[in-house]
């Protein structure tokens, strides 16, 4: 016997059987199981609570996975999932290690049309099915849902202003809710709030061509369509989304199911020309605490699905956090610093300066080309702009930090945030490509801290004693709980520190696998193997010195990084081998992430299964020590 609504329901042919008076049902029975699972499981909580009602009016209205569905970065699309037969999953297995994605993913489901994880690109996407569809000659509909925040990417803009030109059968459903992950900025947003601010204007234009078709008549109608846009311009000043090609319906309640299905009917019939539906929702919405605080909510990790109380974190600060400040700290002392943010303050620890410096804090939106772009005219004014943007995002702009930074020598910093594995985010998040994107650029540094404190004096070091293009990457999540030090001194460029010595092998560790290279080492020692182990601090320029040494001193380098070993620091060692010809005199292993997708997962999790802990390393060192001949 079904205990609930949502028991009668597994897939989207289940929901179309459902009467239409009872989806407010099923659509209070998606959010308690969001926020029960969530609570539990972690994840992007506010964005799916607050797309609900247009989950469920789209796979009501819509014959999925026939038509497609195009969720921009999938923060929203929780309840898309439980809807398509992942209920169980869902519940169980939620961003758990061999578990439910948190985000679409093709090889998950026929309903995910396609996999993202990233902003603004749903339109082109969107756009290029719709296109296929045509040239086969096929017959369904290609829907792109995309939240305000991401159409302040600029990719966004190109897939509407290529869909307004080609004039085909597209659906484009903004999902309105003021908010990216943290507070829309930008002009866009403020043209969106004077939308929302007249919410007569659809209603008012199509009783004017009813009024106007009836006295005057269709023929003559037809002519007068300079009176329309009259009142557009006076209601709205100016609808874009009409000036790009589009049929604009909305703004509509997104929280009204019988209004989101009537207009979603509406738009399903309309041929010949791409229809964008604008639909005002709230972040969060039928969760108080989500609502309440949408920024804390859109991932709030652990919490009491009752109160909302979150799961406190009583250890170390995090990098992040130390970052931030250290920020504050160097601005205060020189006043050309100013911090660039893509959307992501709180995320990248930049709230503390739009605190104590708001006058040189900036905020870009979700648009990192952008961000780089932007930080490079700063810099050529004197302005020492940094830019923190996670691994995975700076990736968007790397044309940008090529053209723009390195080939014109300009001295932007670059806080790239999240380096390394970062867990329940999966595949999309991963920060397992900076090194190796990077490395290659002419006049970029780039640097890795050890711990948390070791990343102020880089930071120091990146803002006072270098004038060009620097890069310092540092992993999510909290630091190893060491001191921090009051007094911050600019670092020799290029320079390695030896924390231990030993004869037998040498760890060339970077940034986070420092620590666990040095308990290796020390277990490898109760085992009768001297093992030395650097800090390399710098993955560019190498310490070429320390390194020859401990390659001609020991025979045997292991290069340990949390960076895929294509093109990262362990290549970067090999080159210097090969360039001074000892590769045939030395025993070099590479300790790294393999050239494969990563999936989600726990940090630690993950770094045990590709070797990259304490225990990896020592079975590493012990190889290599035995494949070389050393005592074991």
């Amino acid at each position: 016997m079904p205990t609930s609504i949502m028991d009668q329901i597994s897939l989207p042919g289940d929901l179309k059987k459902v009467p239409e008076e009872k989806l407010p049902e099923v659509a209070a029975e998606l959010r308690r199981i969001m926020i029960e699972t969530v609570a539990r499981t972690g994840g992007h909580l506010g964005s799916s609570l607050g797309t609900v009602e247009i989950t469920v009016a789209l796979h009501r209205i819509f014959d999925t996975p026939r038509d497609k569905i195009v969720w921009d970065v999938g923060h929203q699309a929780y309840a898309h999932k439980i809807l398509t037969g992942r209920r169980e999953a869902f519940e169980k297995s939620l961003r758990q290690a061999g578990g439910l994605s948190g985000f679409p993913k093709r090889g998950e489901s026929p309903y995910d049309a396609f996999g993202t994880g990233h902003a603004s690109t749903s339109i082109s996407a969107a756009m290029g099915m719709a296109v296929a569809r045509d040239l086969k000659g096929e017959d369904y509909h290609v829907v792109a849902v995309i939240g305000d925040g991401a159409l302040t990417g600029g990719e966004a803009f190109e897939g509407l202003n290529n869909a307004g030109l080609a004039k085909t059968n597209l659906i484009v459903i903004l999902n309105d809710n003021r908010m990216s992950i943290d507070r829309n900025v930008g002009a866009m947003a403020r043209y969106l709030n004077r939308i929302r601010s007249h919410p007569y204007y659809s209603r008012a234009k199509t009783d004017l061509e009813r009024a106007m078709t009836g006295v005057l008549g269709r023929r003559i109608t037809a002519n007068v369509g300079h009176i329309k846009n009259r009142l557009k311009y006076l209601l709205v000043h100016g609808v874009i989304f009409e000036e790009l090609g589009f049929t604009y319906l909305g703004p509509v309640d997104g929280h009204n199911l019988s209004a989101v299905m009537d207009v979603l009917r509406e738009a399903k019939e309309m041929k010949g020309r791409p229809v964008f539906v604008h639909f005002v929702t709230k972040k969060g919405k039928g969760y108080a605490p989500a609502e309440d605080n949408p920024g804390t909510y859109h991932n709030p990790g652990l919490f009491d699905p009752d109160t909302g109380e979150r799961r406190k974190n009583n250890g170390p600060a995090s990098y992040t956090s130390v970052f931030g400040k250290t920020l504050v700290k160097l601005a205060a002392e020189d006043p050309r610093v100013v911090g660039i943010t893509a959307a992501m303050p709180e995320g990248t620890g930049l709230n503390y300066l739009e605190e104590a410096f708001p006058a040189r804090y900036f905020d870009v939106g979700i648009a990192e080309q952008h961000a780089v772009t932007f930080a490079a005219g700063l810099a050529t004014a004197g302005i020492r702009p940094v830019c923190a943007i996670y691994s995975t995002f700076l990736q968007r702009a790397f044309d940008q930090v090529y053209h723009d930074v390195c080939l014109q020598n300009l001295h932007v910093v670059f806080a790239i945030d999240r380096a390394g594995v970062v867990g329940d985010d999966g595949p999309t998040h991963h920060g397992l490509y900076d090194l190796s994107y990077l490395r290659p650029l002419p006049n970029m540094v780039i640097m890795a801290p050890k711990d948390e404190n070791e990343l102020q004096h880089m930071l120091k070091t990146a803002l006072a004693g270098i004038n060009g293009p620097v890069a310092v990457r540092y992993p999510r999540g909290a630091g190893l709980g060491v001191a921090l030090d009051q007094d911050l001194q600019v670092m020799p460029v290029g320079k390695a520190e030896i924390l231990k010595k030993g004869e037998d092998a040498a760890i060339l560790a970077v940034g986070a696998m420092v620590a666990p290279a040095m308990e290796a080492a020390g277990r490898l020692a109760e085992d009768g193997l001297r093992v030395a182990v650097a800090n390399a601090r710098f993955v560019k320029p190498l310490d070429e010195e320390l390194i020859l040494n401990l390659a001609t001193g020991t025979g045997r380098l292991l290069c340990v990084e949390e960076n895929s070993v294509l093109g990262g620091f362990g290549s970067a060692v090999l080159e210097l081998l090969a360039a001074k010809g000892l590769l045939d005199k030395v025993q070099v292993r590479l300790l790294g992430f393999p050239n494969e997708m990563v999936e989600h997962g726990p940090p630690a999790w993950l770094r045990s299964n590709y070797g990259l802990n304490a225990d990896g390393i020592v079975a590493a060192v012990r190889s290599l020590a035995a494949r070389s001949g050393a005592a074991d």
